[in-house]
């Protein structure tokens, strides 16, 4: 504090400051509310310099500060060597008696707007690299995202993890940019670099402004293509990725989405690895610098690679620079990698896992079986089913075991995305002593909505109208929108996908919702998963005799 208070910031300090504070300004005013939000920005306007529009003078200050101006006053408000607390009653206030007539009531909802979408174009730059691309010019940001079809399941055949390793370490540096050298350059320029894996799809993303926007992509393409996979940063990532394994070997619901896929996909399916996504133990104690380098020739190459963009660009602006920056990018000779997503069958009946966790305060239930793949065409129809029986809070479950039971804080349905058969889930984590009793009642929560209690009008009804008022919001933010985009390449739909949203839902009848229920549960064949204290659970699990049981320790 004192070197600080001694000298006046560098000229490189002071502009790191002024676009990061900008950046963030211009970032939250793309949503309405939240924190930094339109909302919050105008009545913080209001409330403190009775201008809902101060951010536009906050945000001059801020670039119209010198490294004088910011040294002066630090040094009057940080440099006091005394602490002074001020003490100011409150006067006496009263609540006022006129100016609000509260006879009518609430303000009345109006008609839900419609979904808007920006149109989506496309075009391929020189080398291939297919580009996808929407106008969104609510705030001077672009987001762009490479994504390449890779994911966790292209760890298949190699050390588990190695995807996730490799993507993590793309931003630690590369053949001409130290670790920090990205990580100044990107505070410099106000800009927000992400990498990360899903099952499917392994992405690189940028968020910057858009005055930034060609010093941003070239950082980006460095990143993409040049990583350095240095030794000294690896093997720094290595012991906060061992670390971190080491905890999901600890948390039950982590245990539960690292053991039970192997289990339910087999060693044949590329899905057939620990969902989190990080690995083994030994597989990244043993991960090499080459084997980073084998997954990016195999994986992240032009070859495999499609870039999104959504913001303040058009396809006009910003082929141009996504050429500069990547179009001469060749793919190398080595083959590119491939995935195994084969059929798997479901198993002829449930089976349960107990795993073994003495003195575990509840139990963590988590029972799964395949379902059919995100993209299927029926799709919209499993997701109303499953927001019936588990995927909302007033959903039968939650409603069941926590409302109505009390035996568990939370119950819930959900199905994990996939391009090839995904896995339908139940959770819930119930008191130790209502452990069977909740397997029980899950069991016939699944027969009774595939069986004598179908979806009712009135859940149809809710879940449509939440649904499909919903979707205005849904898609609020640019990368929201990308986000989209991402999973419409990712699952093989339209473009125009969204606008089509409405409709489907709107089209749906209970017919639809009984079929998917029908196509979807088994309640006969699914895997259970039971973290919680053997020696309290066990015996009244085998009295349900709902299959055979295997009992396991922890991280066995």
């Amino acid at each position: 504090m004192a070197d600080f208070l001694a000298k006046d910031p560098s000229k490189a300090e002071l502009e790191r400051a002024q676009i990061g504070l900008i950046s963030g300004e211009v970032r939250g005013l793309e949503k309405v509310g939240g924190f930094g939000g339109k909302a919050v920005t105008l009545a913080e306007g209001a409330l403190y310099a009775d201008d809902p529009g101060f951010y536009k003078k906050r945000m001059a200050y801020i670039a119209d500060a010198s490294a004088k101006s910011v040294a002066q006053t630090a040094r009057t408000w940080l440099g006091r060597n005394h602490f002074q607390l001020d003490v100011i009653p409150f006067g006496d206030f009263a609540a006022a008696s006129e100016g609000v007539d509260r006879s009518t009531g609430v303000p009345a909802v109006d008609d839900t707007p419609e979904l808007d979408f920006p149109a989506v174009e496309t075009a391929s730059l020189s080398n291939g690299i297919e580009l996808v691309v929407a106008n969104r010019p609510t705030v001077p940001l672009v987001n762009i995202a490479m994504m390449f079809d890779a994911g966790y399941a292209a760890d298949q055949g190699k050390k588990l993890g190695t995807a996730s390793l490799t993507l993590a370490m793309l931003d630690e540096g590369t053949k001409k940019r130290s670790a920090l050298d990205i990580a100044e350059e990107l505070e410099g320029l106000g800009a927000v670099l992400r990498t990360g894996s899903n099952l499917d799809t392994s992405t690189v993303s940028m968020n910057a402004l858009k005055t930034e926007l060609k010093a941003s992509i070239d950082l980006m393409a460095d990143v993409v293509r040049n990583p350095a996979f240095d030794q000294a940063e690896l093997d720094r990532l290595r012991q906060q990725r061992l670390a971190g394994i080491r905890q999901e070997e600890n948390q039950p619901i982590s245990i539960a989405l690292r053991q039970l896929p192997p289990i339910m996909y087999g060693k044949d399916n590329a899905y057939g690895i620990p969902f989190t996504g990080t690995g083994t133990i030994d597989a990244v104690m043993s991960m090499t610098r080459e084997d980073l380098q084998a997954f990016h020739s195999a994986w992240l190459r032009p070859d495999n690679a499609t870039i999104f963009v959504v913001g303040d660009t058009t396809l006009a602006e910003i082929r141009p620079v996504l050429e500069k920056a990547f179009g001469d990018w060749k793919a190398p000779s080595t083959a590119k990698g491939t995935k195994t997503l084969n059929q798997v069958s479901m198993p002829d009946q449930s089976q349960i896992i107990i795993v073994d966790r003495p003195g575990s305060p509840q139990s963590l239930i988590l029972a799964g079986h395949l379902a059919p793949p995100t993209g299927v065409d029926n799709n919209i129809a499993i997701t109303a089913m499953n927001d019936i029986l588990g995927g909302q809070f007033t959903a039968r479950v939650n409603m069941n075991l926590r409302e109505e039971k009390g035996w568990a804080y939370g119950a819930y349905t959900f199905m994990q995305d996939a391009r090839g058969q995904r896995p339908f889930f139940v959770y819930a984590p119930v008191q130790t002593d209502r452990t069977a009793d909740s397997m029980a009642e899950l069991v016939r929560e699944l027969n009774a909505i595939t069986g004598d209690k179908p979806a009712s009008d009135t859940e149809l009804e809710m879940v449509v109208r939440n649904n499909v008022r919903s979707l205005p919001g849904q898609f609020e933010t640019a990368r929201n929108v990308l986000n989209a985009m991402l999973s419409n390449a990712r699952f093989g739909r339209p473009l125009d996908y969204e606008e089509s949203l409405k409709g489907r839902y709107e089209a749906l009848d209970l017919g639809d919702v009984e079929s998917a229920a029908s196509e979807v549960l088994h309640p006969d064949k699914l895997t259970w998963m039971v973290i919680g204290d053997r020696a309290k659970i066990e015996e009244s699990i085998r009295a349900l005799d709902l299959g055979e049981i295997t009992v396991k320790s922890v991280g066995e």
